[in-house]
């Protein structure tokens, strides 16, 4: 009776999941905390479109952009469910990230066991809230995660009695992981690439290879397939082609591949940064995971996962930190693989020694939440915000739209130039044009000089009753050879046109100066600012 009480082996197992449920719920806490972080540009763009669809107003008929619509939905159902506030947003992606952290334990349990799964699943949470992959804001990679991992959890099985209603499952999920963002694609190449293979080695009959192969096909285009009808329905095709296919390929050839090395190093080192400790458990994971046979095919499954996820990364070679959420699942499951083994080898020479991988790992998972304590545990919302995104004008966007929405009628459509489309959806207005984005205006692109004219055109038919001009460097990404046609234009517009009605100068980060009604003839310290026309009566 008090071998059976004091087992070692029962009482590391109870270990891991006590560590398992002090993650969870700080990494919880932290999101919680973290609610009222003001919605950062792409959050904006998901929240708008979203905010249109619940009107009944489809995706890329008053907002433009290169994405496909799947996030812009996810963002509708969320919203439809927590309200259409910064917090309800952030609710439901705490719930989205959750899930996704549930699916990657199941995942680790079922290619190596539970060690592993914890592992993985505690790592995967601790990363994806970093702010080193800006992990606490609602970016489109959080919602291609988690049905790729569902998907892929599906298409795993050790016998050939997969059914085909399974098969189907699982392409569906991965279709609609593409619906959330492009790269997606190559999961579903790697999906693919794994049923065929598998097939093969199981020595299945060529005509049951080719109906399993089509079912898990036939799921995955799917969702492409009722989505470009139901835009085709809406009379928005068109629109659709051009901006996700189109424009998304000349927005995908601005990097040259030379210049790629030095885009990724500049990035990976943010990304990493205090988590290396995980990292380098992830590629120890890899090395002894391949080394041993026991795990060789579990952990060559990861390796092709992880392959497949770097492609996803690399798409356009532009290697935003929250890109790199699309790596997390395969870096974490590595973890777990490394803390299987590790604990495995320890439990069997040295059992003495069985708690020193658990404390080395909780030291691993302590220490990013350790370095950024300040952003997770002291500072408030918007000093979050600031913390990360600088000079970017997301808390300010709050009040410019209040102020907004306080002075229009939700008939009145306003316009705002910049790439700032959360006032938008702030405001609850309608934007005069479907340029939320100014970015593709300022690239070296073929279509910038014909998307300047349309936002013109735009604008004057619309003849917007509020026009908001955002002199923001990162709203623009201006460049030396950008066409100046836009800024010319709006000069003379205002000019004409419109009265200065506020303005909103970003004198320091930690220092914002509004200024609405009276307006001051100057001002002691100029910033970047933000200035709000009012059309002439």
């Amino acid at each position: 009776m008090t071998n059976t009480i004091f087992n070692p082996d029962k009482l590391v197992r109870v270990a891991w999941w006590v560590l398992a449920a002090i993650v969870f719920g700080l990494t919880l806490a932290i999101r919680i905390r973290l609610l009222g972080v003001p919605l950062e540009r792409d959050e904006g763009e998901y929240a708008y479109a979203g905010q249109l669809m619940l009107q009944g107003i489809p995706p890329y008929k008053l907002a433009y952009n290169m994405k496909f619509p799947g996030t812009y939905a996810a963002y509708a159902l969320i919203m439809s469910i927590f309200g259409q506030t910064i917090t309800g947003i952030h609710l439901g992606l705490l719930l989205v990230n959750a899930a996704t952290v549930a699916l990657v334990f199941l995942l680790g349990r079922k290619l190596m066991n539970s060690t592993a799964g914890i592992a993985a699943a505690a790592s995967y949470a601790v990363l994806s809230v970093s702010p080193s992959v800006l992990g606490f804001a609602g970016h489109a990679t959080h919602f291609v995660m988690l049905p790729v991992i569902g998907g892929t959890l599906l298409l795993l099985n050790p016998s050939d009695r997969q059914t085909f209603g399974r098969l189907f499952a699982s392409g569906l999920l991965f279709g609609v992981g593409l619906l959330m963002k492009q790269p997606a694609v190559f999961f579903i190449l790697f999906g693919a690439i794994y049923l065929v293979s598998t097939d093969i080695r199981r020595r299945l009959g060529l005509k049951r290879i080719f109906l399993r192969n089509l079912t898990f096909g036939g799921g995955v285009i799917t969702p492409f397939g009722l989505t470009c009808f139901v835009l085709w329905y809406a009379g928005v095709f068109n629109k659709f082609w051009f901006w996700t296919i189109n424009y998304a390929r000349q927005y995908g050839s601005l990097i040259p591949i030379s210049a790629a090395p030095q885009v990724f190093m500049y990035s990976v080192k943010k990304v990493i940064g205090p988590g290396w400790a995980l990292w380098m458990l992830a590629g120890l994971g890899l090395m002894v995971g391949l080394w041993d046979k026991r795990t060789r095919a579990s952990t060559g499954f990861l390796l092709g996962l992880l392959v497949f996820s770097a492609l996803a990364l690399c798409a356009g070679f532009h290697f935003r930190q929250h890109y790199f959420i699309l790596v997390l699942p395969a870096v974490s499951l590595l973890v777990g693989v490394a803390i299987s083994k590790v604990s495995d080898f320890l439990r069997e020479h040295l059992s003495v020694l069985s708690f020193t991988t658990f404390f080395l790992f909780g030291a691993a998972l302590g220490l990013p939440i350790l370095w950024k304590s300040s952003f997770f545990f002291r500072a408030s919302p918007d000093d979050a915000c600031r913390m990360i995104y600088q000079a970017n004008p997301f808390p300010e966007s709050v009040r410019v739209a209040e102020y907004v929405r306080q002075h229009t009628s939700p008939n009145d459509t306003i316009a705002v130039l910049g790439s700032e489309p959360q006032i938008y959806f702030y405001a609850k207005r309608h934007s005069a044009t479907g340029y939320i984005y100014t970015y593709g205006l300022m690239e070296p692109q073929k279509y910038a000089h014909q998307m300047q004219h349309e936002m013109i055109r735009e604008i004057e038919l619309a003849r917007p009753k509020y026009l908001i001009f955002v002199v923001v460097t990162y709203s623009w990404s201006r460049r030396p050879a950008s066409d100046p046609l836009i800024f010319t234009w709006a000069n003379e517009y205002t000019a004409q046109n419109y009265a200065v009605a506020g303005f909103v100068n970003l004198v320091a980060p930690d220092r914002t100066d509004y200024y609405f009604g009276e307006l001051p003839q100057s001002v002691p310290q100029l910033g970047a600012y933000i200035v709000i026309y009012e059309r002439k009566s």
